[in-house]
């Protein structure tokens, strides 16, 4: 009988597979080195150009200040003259109100009547005067309605009074300034007290 001995045979099977699996794990090994490899260059280049087009950025906007510089001054310029022109405006506002209501009181006063006094007050401005009779008055007070500038004319007092012989009607009225430019939420906001531009001094007057 033929005895064959199998052990050399089976030691070189095991090296060669052994040497087979170390194949293996080195070319795994080396994609893996070459896989981190380029990931990490191309790291390195995103970065190098995101670096680039920051300094890209950097570099247009210092070319923009001066222009930024000019257009804030073109704003703060704008804003100084808008509200020196708010300022002429009020002022204007402030000198022609008197003369409207005067105006309009010269125009609403009806023959037979005499103002004697004007006074402004905080709720408006009070009247006091004398007629001929109380129609003349209610004729006046409704006249004042009728006007732009005055609102909430209102009666205080009436009591006869004689002068030269004649027996006449002292009244006082009090009524409420308006201004005529401002919209009806801006007179509600502001009806506790006399609108801008509207303000009358203490004054003696006689209309005809």
């Amino acid at each position: 009988m033929i005895r064959i001995n199998l052990l050399p045979v089976r030691e070189a099977r095991k090296k060669a597979d052994l040497q087979q699996l170390g194949l293996m794990f080195a070319v795994t090994l080396g994609a893996s080195v070459a896989a981190a490899v380029l990931v990490h260059v191309s790291i390195l280049h995103q970065i190098s150009n995101a670096r680039e087009r920051v300094e890209t950025m950097k570099q247009q906007i210092d070319a923009f200040k001066p222009q930024l510089a000019q257009v804030e001054q073109y704003r703060a310029k704008k804003a100084d003259i808008e509200r020196k022109l708010g300022v002429i405006h009020d002022l204007d506002r402030e000198r022609s109100g008197p003369v409207h209501v005067l105006d309009e009181l010269s125009s609403h006063t009806p023959e037979r009547l005499w103002l004697t006094s004007l006074e402004a007050v905080p709720t408006g401005v009070t009247l006091q005067g004398m007629s001929l009779d109380t129609e003349v008055v209610a004729t006046f007070m409704k006249s004042l309605e009728d006007s732009p500038y005055f609102q909430d004319v209102e009666l205080k007092s009436t009591e006869l009074s004689e002068r030269d012989g004649l027996k006449l009607s002292k009244f006082e009225v009090h009524a409420m300034l308006k201004n005529p430019e401002q919209t009806p939420v801006q007179q509600t906001g502001d009806a506790g007290s006399p609108p801008s531009g509207a303000s009358v001094s203490t004054a003696k007057a006689s209309t005809r």
